[in-house]
């Protein structure tokens, strides 16, 4: 079973470091509590494992010692899924400070009890496997168990409710995917780990012995369902960091493009830029797009329709298809517009009377870079 508990613990760290924030790529409210929380679900397993807990018993000299460790570590696990669900949904900054206080300060309170209780009972037969049904009816030890058993199924019926009430909302694309599977994995981890335990332990207070269902069912069925609804909270992040990680690299590859629209133009810029920076990539680049657009069409009165016909004869003559042709068109009108707004070439415009630019602005700001030393001849060229 070691061998088992410790591969869904490799897993589930494989998965925090899949989620590690890069250098090029801003620190959210969810990067430390997704990784927080796949982490501890990873020490829950390796606390768990029969050899981790004859080594813990070993090194401390105190029998069973690995049990109040394992249920502590599984009480934190359980406050840390709720915390990433705080932080998941969202909110006032306010709010979300005020429920993860009370949720650490719930779970700091039961991990306490859980020691305490430990120390209080005469536990001194070591039991690695079977520990919640031999000491059922043990005094504070029964109370021990009973306790974690407790504080697991209250997290999870909350992640249950909460994940209903968002899951009938308007919630869609990979979001939706993670809450099925959050819902998936607190299902097994309910009917696999919860109720096969309980049922064990009220059944050792009866007299009856079932034990095989706390020993040989819940331990795997805890496993695949960590592991399942870990990959719930897990996979909307990833996508999430990878789209934002794009959106900077965007962000940084339409700031030539700025740059050089910013000082020919009468678009107003952005107020407070050390409040900008501190936005997601992702908004930033939306505020950029909405300046660069506004630029752009303040610009439209320096179009030369004569210079994008010149350039897209050249394109079509060079063997290029008329959607490359009308691209180039439009590249060398800007670049051009540029120049005249800037003062650098002379002469009137003549602006086409309806024109709508179609061109990429990451490709269009690869073809203006660096468009303060381009001259007209190179305007021309392009």
């Amino acid at each position: 079973m070691s061998l088992v508990v410790y591969a869904a613990a490799v897993l589930l760290v494989v998965a925090a470091m899949m989620i590690r924030r890069s250098r090029t790529t801003p620190r959210t409210p969810l990067t430390v509590p997704t990784r927080a929380t796949a982490f501890l679900g990873a020490v829950c397993f390796i606390c768990a494992a029969p050899a981790t807990l004859a080594a813990v018993n070993s090194a401390t000299g105190i029998p069973n010692f690995g049990a109040p460790l394992t249920y502590s570590v599984i009480s934190a696990f359980s406050c840390s899924l709720i915390i990433l669900l705080i932080y998941w949904r969202g909110g006032p900054s306010d709010r979300i400070r005020r429920m993860v206080r009370i949720s650490v300060a719930v779970y700091g309170a039961l991990i306490v009890a859980i020691i305490v209780l430990f120390f209080l009972a005469d536990a001194d037969t070591e039991r690695l496997r079977d520990l919640d049904t031999y000491y059922a009816n043990t005094p504070y030890m029964r109370e021990m168990i009973a306790l974690y058993l407790l504080g697991h199924l209250a997290s999870t019926i909350v992640l249950s409710i909460v994940c209903l009430k968002w899951i009938r909302g308007e919630v869609t694309g990979l979001l939706r995917v993670g809450l099925r599977l959050i819902l998936a994995g607190l299902l097994l981890d309910v009917l696999g780990f919860e109720l096969t335990k309980v049922t064990a332990v009220v059944a050792r207070w009866y007299g009856y012995d079932v034990d095989f269902l706390s020993t040989t069912v819940a331990p795997p069925a805890a496993s695949l369902g960590a592991l399942i609804y870990s990959a719930g909270f897990v996979l909307p992040r990833l996508v999430s960091a990878a789209s934002e990680k794009q959106s900077l690299a965007n962000y940084r590859a339409l700031m030539p493009l700025w740059a050089a629209l910013k000082d020919v133009t009468a678009t107003p810029r952005t107020e407070q830029r050390s409040r900008l920076w501190r936005q997601l990539p992702s908004s930033r680049l939306y505020l950029l797009e909405a300046q660069i657009h506004d630029a752009l069409l303040d610009l439209t009165a320096h179009f030369d329709q004569g210079v994008g016909e010149a350039a897209r004869s050249a394109a079509l003559e060079a063997g290029k298809s008329r959607e490359q042709a009308r691209i180039a068109a439009e590249k060398a009108m800007v670049i051009d517009a540029i120049l005249r707004a800037s003062g650098r070439t002379t002469g009137a415009a003549d602006p086409p009377d309806e024109f709508r630019l179609t061109v990429d602005l990451v490709e269009l700001a690869l073809a203006v870079s660096p468009v303060q030393d381009l001259t007209p001849d190179q305007v021309r060229a392009h």
